[in-house]
């Protein structure tokens, strides 16, 4: 006994140092037995069975056979001459329990259970921290900055390696060795070397979190965030709603002399944050998204989800922002195709789009004659071949001057 005890000692060391609990050793020393007795008994071994007690560090193993009065198969028979040694009173065709000792076994087959063991409790090890980050995705971990590779970070957590591709960074981010640096679960996988833990500071869902983890009342489901567009590191909007009026969704944000919302930045390596309230009128909506800039005017198509926002001229690069981040935030956070325009050029594109019938001054018969032709704007008059106007019936080189003046004048007002 006291040699099955230290067997379940050994491989309890084992386990206790990676962290394997006890119920799953006693499976994984049941299979192990059962593999020993396959080698040394041969595969047709169905008739043993492993019990392992590890509260009293025992274990049991027994092979049934039934009695015969001559052996053919001596791992599942046995003559009635070897039974009656150790239960006199059996007969031929009684089942008898024969039962083995772990020691029986060899120290050389018990070793190479160990290493067995080692094998095993390293695939159990690598399940339990898959299963462990695979409930973990979308979660913000916190780990030490291990290693510094072109392409990858890598972060360990209680001794477990995760990496950030460099498509997860942040593109300002600087790390050093030994660093603390926080990040979401975004996926695992599963390789030949184990799980595959990738953690991002690039993804949306990271801002998520990390507004649930500064703003309260996020979390606790009075306000909700409903969509989030970033360009990590440089900008990001975020759409925010209550459904209490008393609640300023924008302020609790921000919080009181932006405390709140300035802890996201610096974790973000001061990323600009464009906090939007949310409203269900979408020129609005996108007005805000605008921000920091203020359309004049907009025309938008709901169908097409198409917009046209019409800007002072000082302020197109502001609407439009560094690369172009600014309207594409808009629009990726919209859902709208918005397109920035400055007021000086969106206001002669309007007036020759102007129809001749609309401008008083012209004669109807003029208006009708050049219609008959295709020209129906002042655009289209303007582009005309002159010759071929003044081969139309009734417009002689006075006349053409005279519409000319009168739709130059149109359009400059």
């Amino acid at each position: 006994m006291h040699n099955n005890q230290s067997i379940i000692e050994a491989f309890s060391v084992i386990a206790r140092e990676k962290n394997i609990d006890r119920t799953n050793l006693g499976t994984i020393i049941e299979d192990l037995f059962m593999t020993l007795i396959e080698k040394k008994y041969g595969e047709e071994c169905d008739n043993f069975s492993v019990i392992v007690n590890m509260e009293k560090g025992e274990i049991e193993i027994y092979q049934e056979m039934m009695i015969v009065s001559e052996v053919s198969d001596d791992v599942k028979e046995i003559s009635l001459e070897e039974a009656n040694q150790l239960e006199p009173s059996l007969v031929i065709g009684d089942p008898f329990i024969k039962v083995h000792q772990p020691s029986d076994f060899g120290r050389r087959l018990i070793n190479t259970a160990k290493q067995h063991l080692s094998q095993k409790i390293k695939d159990v090890e690598k399940q339990v921290i898959f299963d462990e980050y695979e409930s973990k995705i979308g979660e913000i971990v916190v780990g030490y900055i291990h290693q510094i590779h072109r392409d990858n970070v890598y972060v360990n957590i209680d001794k477990i390696e995760l990496r950030i591709p460099i498509e997860n960074q942040i593109q300002n981010d600087r790390y050093r060795r030994g660093d603390t640096v926080r990040a979401v679960v975004k996926s695992i996988d599963w390789t030949p070397r184990g799980p595959d833990i990738i953690l991002s500071r690039s993804d949306n869902v990271f801002l998520n979190r990390l507004f649930e983890m500064e703003i309260p009342e996020i979390e606790d489901g009075i306000i909700d965030i409903k969509e989030v567009s970033r360009v990590p590191g440089d900008r990001s909007k975020v759409i925010v709603f209550s459904s209490d009026k008393r609640i300023d969704a924008v302020g609790a944000c921000v919080g009181m002399r932006g405390s709140r919302i300035q802890a996201i930045v610096r974790e973000l390596n001061g990323e600009k944050i464009d906090i939007i309230n949310w409203t269900p009128q979408v020129e609005v909506l996108i007005s805000r998204a605008l921000s920091p800039a203020k359309p004049l005017n907009m025309f938008i198509d709901e169908d097409k989800k198409y917009v046209v926002a019409v800007f002072d001229d000082e302020e197109l690069p502001l609407a439009i922002g560094k690369n172009g981040q600014n309207i594409k935030l808009a629009s990726d956070i919209t859902g709208y195709k918005i397109d920035a325009v400055k007021e000086s050029e969106y206001n002669s594109a309007e007036s020759g789009k102007i129809n001749i019938s609309d401008i008083e001054d012209i004669n109807d018969k003029y208006v009708k004659v050049l219609n008959e032709i295709g020209v129906i704007t002042c655009n289209d008059f303007l582009d005309s071949d002159r010759k071929e106007l003044l081969d139309l019936n009734g417009i002689g080189e006075k006349t053409l001057e005279k519409i000319t003046q009168i739709i130059i004048e149109n359009n400059e007002n």
